[in-house]
């Protein structure tokens, strides 16, 4: 999936990271585990996920073997299982099953993303060469679809429902690079289809993420359902806040040098507003201008429409709309009680809220 999500350096490593380390790497992805208890409940799992991660990309074939465990050995930020350890905290967060769970979550993960350096011709990954770079683009092509498969069988293992959630959010992940390979068909409002790629390509996984920990924790019918909304509503503020940091941020925050969507032509939510922006003064018509020509290479084309969206109304405008899918996660948590793990949930709600402000 060509969606761009901040995959950069991980919040879990492969165990033995604790106490004020977890405090500090919770924090790198805004989310905040005031209570011990929840945090050492949430950092088992966590723990026992990428033990059982290298034994579920293991082959019989030494060469499959270290390409399926490519990525898995690059490490990543374990959103995905974060979410699944959470959601777990409304029911019973020892069970087996929640760890097995966050497995499937993070295998459909990772295949998407040998598949998306394809699609992308991407050179690197997670600071290590791609696999397609490294191999090729049929062994990478490969390689997802066997993770695809490794995780259908670890969601066999949970019963029916789970592999009847997983499929379908599988669908949703195809449907939604469908879309985005095609581009809005005439007639279609470019916003509207953008906001339904981001929803199907990256909300649906984090929305299958945080029902997957609540189901199979054994909590109540209506908290699952709470919990699978605020997946999917605050993977969709996530995407877009890293959408706004590519153009706002002076640094490489956002995991890569600011101005790279810009440049490779990836017509995310800002430049989308900008575009269909009927304001008549001179920097509007100007930034319209010049991003109807395409992707920017030119270095003094490409500097001049990151200052002006910087000054655009366009970029105010989808600081609002980042804001209002925040707020919007977080109602969805009106259902659950007012525990440790719905206060992380909160926290991270305000951290996407800000995080571009």
């Amino acid at each position: 999936m060509v969606i761009r999500g901040g995959e950069g350096s991980g919040v879990t490593g492969s165990g033995g990271h604790r106490s004020r380390a977890g405090a500090a790497q919770f924090g790198a992805l805004g989310l905040y585990l005031a209570d011990p208890c929840t945090e050492e409940s949430v950092r088992g799992v966590l723990e026992a996920v990428e033990a059982e991660l290298r034994a579920n990309v293991a082959s019989a074939d030494p060469f499959v073997t270290e390409a399926a465990g490519h990525l898995v050995e690059a490490g990543g930020k374990r959103f995905r299982p974060l979410l699944v350890a959470l959601g777990a905290q409304f029911g019973e967060p020892a069970r087996p099953e929640v760890v097995s769970a966050a497995v499937v979550v993070e295998l459909t993960h990772l295949a998407t993303l040998y598949h998306d350096d394809v699609m992308d011709e991407a050179p690197v990954r997670r600071g290590a060469p791609s696999a397609n770079s490294r191999w090729t683009n049929s062994v990478a092509i490969l390689v997802g679809d066997y993770l695809f498969a490794r995780a259908a069988d670890v969601a066999a293992e949970l019963g029916p429902e789970a592999v009847r959630l997983q499929a379908r959010t599988f669908a949703r992940l195809v449907h939604g690079q469908i879309a985005e390979t095609v581009g809005p068909r005439a007639g279609d409002d470019p916003v509207a289809h953008y906001l339904g790629v981001v929803a199907e390509k990256t909300g649906s996984l984090i929305a299958t993420s945080a029902h997957f920990g609540a189901l199979f924790s054994g909590a109540a019918a209506e908290h699952v359902a709470a919990l699978a909304g605020y997946g999917e509503t605050i993977g969709v503020a996530f995407q877009l806040s890293d959408d706004l940091l590519d153009i706002a941020s002076e640094s490489t925050e956002s995991g890569k040098t600011p101005g790279t969507d810009l440049r490779e032509g990836v017509p995310t939510l800002p430049v989308l507003y900008a575009l269909a922006s009927d304001d008549a003064d001179a920097s509007s018509t100007r930034l319209r201008e010049i991003l109807s020509s395409g992707p920017l290479t030119d270095d003094a084309l490409h500097a001049e429409a990151l200052g002006l969206l910087r000054e655009s109304p366009a970029l105010k405008r989808a600081r609002e709309t980042v804001r209002s899918y925040a707020e919007d996660a977080r109602s969805q948590l009106d259902p659950l009680p007012a525990n440790p793990a719905r206060r992380a949930l909160e926290s991270l709600c305000d951290h996407i809220a800000d995080r571009t402000s």
